[in-house]
């Protein structure tokens, strides 16, 4: 007995939701006003009590976007680092432009992919495109919420342009 063929979702509304995700702006304090107005100094300074600074946070979550893009763009999947440590760059004051700038490169280059036909189709181990691309903006907003507590306890919140503060 043959299965019949079930029809593919409807991902239109997916992929309008996941730039959202990607940026925030709408649900929580997007990720450009999070990382506005910090100085090299601030960004690379480790509160008391917290285990990493803003530009820690950024440079870990860079690792990781670059390596779901990896698989994204290759279309196969590739190896998890064999520690997590792996994914966590040591960041200086002089590497924090940098560190901020690949940021957004690495953020401009996953737009595409959220309107992908292929949104269903396996690419990394068991997971599907679609299920990547939504733990990359999982991953993402999971660390900028860190990134305002950094700032919090820095006293460089709310940035100059706002924030979520009423």
């Amino acid at each position: 007995m043959t299965t019949p063929e079930r029809p593919l979702p409807d991902l239109s509304a997916f992929a309008r939701l996941l730039p959202r995700l990607f940026r925030g702006g709408q649900a929580y304090v997007g990720v450009e006003a999070s990382l506005s107005d910090l100085s090299a100094e601030q960004a690379t300074t480790r509160p008391a009590g917290l285990p990493h600074s803003v530009a820690q946070i950024v440079g870990h979550v860079n690792w990781w976007n670059r390596w779901m893009l990896e698989i994204i763009e290759m279309g196969q999947a590739v190896p998890y680092p064999p520690h997590a440590a792996d994914t966590w760059p040591a960041v200086e004051a002089s590497d924090w432009g940098r560190v901020k700038s690949e940021f957004y490169e690495l953020l401009a280059r996953i737009d595409p992919h959220a309107a992908r036909p292929d949104l269903t189709n396996p690419v990394n181990h068991e997971e599907t495109l679609g299920e990547l691309l939504a733990d990359f903006a999982l991953h993402t907003a999971h660390h900028f919420g860190q990134i305002i507590t950094v700032r919090q306890a820095l006293g460089a919140w709310p940035p100059a342009g706002g924030g979520d503060t009423w």
